[in-house]
């Protein structure tokens, strides 16, 4: 089965329902999704995202082909937002249909550990005092994303 693929960097915001309509549309028997918002609190009030276009468009691409050979999908999207982002707006959205609602769910979790993870993307937070920090990789989502390991 060939599953399609549906990769997207970009700045401007995106329609989550559309995109899951997207892969409702494939005809499996289940869709699953995971939407990351821009964390707030503790006086950010942006944060900043830089990448590498065609070596992030590539390793989001091999990680969605990747979860292709893991399960029986229908079809993968992996949209991922850059440039200056403010609490609550949408970062990041992963999403897999499939004949079955396990494999959706499975795919959509590995998908997001490892994108986390593997995707070059660096963040930087600006807070209301008017300093910045870049963020540094957490070990949780290291953990995380070492689950699914070839087993």
């Amino acid at each position: 089965m060939s599953a399609r693929l549906h990769i997207d960097v970009r700045a401007e915001d995106f329609d989550a329902g559309a995109e899951l309509a997207r892969l409702e549309a494939l005809g499996g028997g289940g869709v699953a999704s995971f939407t990351g918002v821009v964390r707030g609190g503790d006086g950010l009030v942006a944060l900043e995202l830089e990448h590498h276009p065609a070596i992030t468009r590539a390793m989001m691409t091999r990680i969605a082909e990747d979860a292709c050979a893991r399960w029986p999908l229908l079809g993968v999207t992996a949209i991922h937002r850059h440039g200056r982002l403010a609490p609550g707006e949408r970062i990041v959205l992963v999403a897999a249909a499939s004949p079955h609602r396990a494999a959706s769910l499975e795919a959509t979790a590995f998908l997001i550990d490892w994108l986390k993870t593997r995707a070059p993307f660096w963040k930087k937070e600006h807070f209301d005092d008017g300093s910045a920090r870049w963020v540094e990789a957490r070990k949780e989502d290291d953990d995380a994303a070492a689950r699914w390991e070839r087993r």
